[in-house]
């Protein structure tokens, strides 16, 4: 597995084992509809939460969360739209971003709740 890939798994470890601390139920990690992968479905309390999961070793090209673009940000919402859809969900939906630098083993994890609305890209 290339180095890059490594780095995101272990993100998404890092980001499920924050996300189940706060006392989020986890429903499912990599969901794919076509091409769109989510990396992690979850509740927080009465919310459906869409969760999208940026590693990074450095910032030295910015933040992660700042990888999450327009195009991105309209694919995770048709992505949470067809989850919806598929297993009957009736629940207020929340899309969240965890940005992490790991860097030496060490991590530095920045949660962002609400980091966008569907409405803003409808």
């Amino acid at each position: 597995m290339a180095r890059h890939n490594e780095l995101g798994k272990e993100g998404e470890r890092r980001a499920l084992q924050m996300l189940k601390a706060k006392g989020y139920t986890i429903l499912g990690t990599n969901w794919r509809n076509y091409k769109v992968e989510v990396d992690i479905i979850a509740t927080d309390k009465d919310e459906l939460v869409i969760v999208e999961v940026k590693t990074r070793s450095t910032d030295y090209f910015g933040d992660p969360e700042e990888a999450v673009g327009p195009a991105k940000a309209r694919n995770l919402i048709r992505a949470a739209e067809a989850y919806i859809e598929l297993n009957n969900v009736d629940m207020d939906v929340r899309f969240d971003i965890v940005s992490i630098i790991l860097k030496n083993g060490k991590a530095n994890i920045n949660h962002i709740i609400d980091a966008f609305y569907a409405a803003d890209f409808q």
